[in-house]
């Protein structure tokens, strides 16, 4: 009767490591992709242009969503993108890149924001204006 339970409980792990394989192999090819994830949905709102490129901003319920694009893809260069809603603290994303910045996101409800963007010596910022809501 030991020996019986035994068996079973084996091939019950056995089974459960199968199942567990079979998941994540599964899912591995749509657990995420880089670029599907680092981009914006929504309704475009906004495309603020500037002399090195321009910020897109788009809007999906109460939040918005925002990237900077440089004007042509090149070496490294400083990017920024900004979105501060009205009462909040900016959501900031900034750094070295060659083409993109963002997506920066955050719920603005029906408040005011101000945006910023910038690649290299060019920027734009447009304050306290209302997106949509």
């Amino acid at each position: 009767m030991h020996v019986a339970a035994g068996a079973i409980r084996k091939a019950r792990a056995v089974l459960v490591l199968l199942a567990l394989a079979l998941v994540l192999t599964l899912a591995g090819p749509f657990s995420g992709d880089a670029h599907a994830a680092s981009r914006c949905t929504g309704r475009k709102v906004a495309d603020l242009r500037f002399s090195t490129g321009n910020v897109q901003v788009y809007r999906s319920g109460g939040y918005l969503c925002a990237m900077t694009y440089a004007k042509h893809r090149g070496p490294l260069r400083p990017m920024a993108v900004s979105i501060q809603a009205r009462g909040s603290r900016p959501v900031v994303k900034s750094g070295l890149h060659r083409a993109s910045v963002g997506p920066v996101r955050t719920h603005v409800g029906h408040r005011k924001v101000w945006i910023k963007g910038a690649v290299g010596r060019g920027k734009v910022s447009k304050a306290w204006s209302a997106f949509g809501g």
